[in-house]
């Protein structure tokens, strides 16, 4: 379906005009545009569809990115030298008051303001970039630390509670909707052998050992902002900034931050974690971090990146095994090869534990 961009451009408060929108992003979930501003002294935007079969409450959803921006944005101006445009996300509001417009095929919109002269990256090639990674979400979280009021709502229940993604698991399993299950038992096997030890983290967080925080949730490298320096500017794409455990946002991080191929890379052989990579990320997070979290948060953050990888590789398998109903795929085998990918990934983990575990306990 065609939309018509610049109406909808036009629902929202913005300065200047609209000229021309071109799609850009490599996002899984939403369509993302470049609003290019016809005054060239006004900012261009960025205007995305919400999808709202994956979000389900936009209202909420768009009240904690509100709360979580305005909060950063006070903290930032604090700071002396911070440019608050492009150290933060920009909501603009529509004409009636909303950060959100709802079109007449219940399609849902909103519009931040495009930082100029940013960089991302997909593959991290050097550590003073994973440094600079680290850096930045641990900001984020300690930034946001302090939010007031009540509890941020939660966008996608359970999201990264790995009990509810087994149990969809096995479901689709059982259900194979597909056809699929037969030719990917070994697969199917590699899930069914980690699953007890990958339920650490939420049980300690039961047992009130780890607390929750307000964390991004989905912390892959591209979702952080560099300047042409290379220096972090800020952490986008806040959909599931959401209750969490530290541990989801550094266990991300490092899967696509040190992962030194891409996430659905199909030559295995190419795919493993870089430790060095890990060790800087490592550093800068706990740069920003070190004064908040407790002992044993800090003991499980070697851990976190083998659970999160794990968990990213469960919910490709059960896409696959489903039909492929959830993420964006540009092939059949889309799914499968990203879950395989993400499976050697904690192979390459596993077999570097030792390192990574000790690498924290000196940084700390």
């Amino acid at each position: 379906m065609k939309h018509d961009l610049k109406e909808i451009f036009n629902s929202f408060c913005a300065e200047g005009s609209f000229s021309a929108a071109v799609t850009c992003g490599s996002g899984h979930i939403h369509d993302t545009y470049r609003i290019i501003n016809a005054e060239k002294d006004k900012d261009d935007y960025i205007l995305q569809r919400i999808n709202n079969n994956i979000f389900k409450k936009v209202p909420e959803l768009q009240q904690n990115i509100e709360r979580v921006t305005q909060h950063i944005q006070v903290r930032l101006s604090q700071i002396p030298g911070s440019d608050i445009k492009r150290e933060s996300l920009t909501l603009i509001r529509t004409k009636n008051g909303r950060s959100w417009i709802k079109d007449e095929n219940n399609n849902y919109w909103r519009l931040f303001i495009y930082i100029t002269d940013h960089r991302s990256y997909d593959i991290v090639d050097s550590p003073s970039k994973a440094y600079e990674g680290g850096r930045a979400i641990g900001r984020f979280q300690t930034m946001l630390a302090d939010l007031p009021g009540e509890p941020l709502h939660e966008t996608i229940p359970f999201f990264h509670h790995i009990g509810k993604r087994l149990d969809t698991f096995l479901n689709s399993v059982r259900t194979d909707r597909a056809g699929r299950v037969a030719s990917v038992s070994e697969e199917i096997d590699f899930v069914l052998k980690r699953a007890e030890e990958m339920k650490v983290i939420i049980s300690l967080g039961d047992e009130g050992k780890i607390p929750l925080r307000i964390t991004h949730n989905d912390t892959k490298f591209n979702n952080i902002l560099f300047d042409k320096d290379d220096k972090a500017l800020c952490v986008i794409d806040l959909d599931t900034v959401m209750p969490g455990y530290v541990h989801y946002d550094f266990g991300d991080a490092i899967r696509t931050a040190a992962n030194v191929a891409s996430e659905d890379e199909t030559d295995l052989s190419r795919i493993s974690m870089n430790i060095e990579l890990y060790k800087a990320f490592s550093q800068g997070y706990l740069s920003e971090t070190i004064g908040t979290l407790n002992d044993v948060e800090k003991e499980y953050l070697a851990f976190a990146p083998k659970l999160i990888t794990y968990i990213m590789a469960v919910r490709f398998l059960t896409d696959y095994l489903d039909g492929d109903i959830y993420y964006k795929i540009r092939h059949p085998n889309h799914n499968i090869d990203r879950a395989r990918a993400q499976m050697k990934l904690v192979k390459s983990m596993e077999e570097q534990y030792d390192e990574m575990q000790k690498i924290i306990r000196n940084t700390i």
